[in-house]
């Protein structure tokens, strides 16, 4: 979901405000709107990115903790796209590491602690205003956040017959084939059994029947 909160000046700047958290962003408009900011919030990482190429604002502030893809690779994809980005990252004190991490990575020009105040923003204004620094982590990008490759099949394509399986052949091991098990031979045994027990009878019913004629 994407906001738009207007200020009298139409050559203001515009701030592109990304969080998922109802109040940070009600904070940060109000703060940046004191500033004479056009402003525009976002909820969504991936959505943040398509906005930050529409608009191309003058400054991003990216919470790390967002839905769909985290602030880091946002910004990131963000730099990719326009390496002027000016970006502050948002976050708790208990990521601290990982906002300045994400700060060098990205490039960002800082991070601000969660609640943002305005005095907390007052204290790094003029670093936000500063100079833009290198992003060493788009090297990266690709390995941390790969593209998936797209296959498309077409609709008339021609379904292929299964494979057909291949036997196994067993394993030669030092140097010799390991057998295959032979199948049992109890059946053949009980076949052999029954012909024999029905000859049996066969011949005894006949004996007993020659008998008979001869009386």
């Amino acid at each position: 979901m994407v906001r738009v909160s207007d200020v009298s000046d139409e050559e203001a700047p515009t701030v592109l405000i990304v969080d998922n958290n109802k109040m940070s962003l009600h904070r940060l408009t109000n703060l940046f709107r004191q500033r004479e900011f056009q402003v525009v919030v976002c909820e969504d990482g991936d959505k943040a990115v398509d906005e930050y190429i529409r608009l191309d604002p003058e400054l991003v502030v990216l919470s790390l903790d967002i839905p769909s893809l985290d602030g880091h690779l946002a910004a990131l994809e963000m730099r990719e796209h326009g390496n002027d980005c000016r970006i502050l990252f948002s976050a708790p004190k208990r990521q601290a590491r990982l906002a300045q991490e994400a700060t060098h990575s990205a490039g960002a020009v800082g991070w601000i602690e969660k609640p943002v105040t305005a005095e907390a923003l007052e204290l790094i204004w003029n670093n936000v205003l500063g100079p833009i620094p290198n992003a060493p982590g788009l090297e990266d990008l690709d390995s941390i956040h790969p593209v998936e490759e797209m296959i498309e099949i077409e609709e008339d394509e021609e379904l292929l017959p299964a494979p057909i399986p291949i036997p196994v052949t067993p394993l030669p091991v030092n140097n010799q084939v390991i057998p295959q098990k032979k199948k049992s031979s109890k059946r053949k045994r009980l076949a052999i059994v029954t012909l024999i027990f029905s000859l049996i009878i066969g011949a005894a019913a006949y004996l007993y029947q020659s008998q008979l004629l001869d009386f």
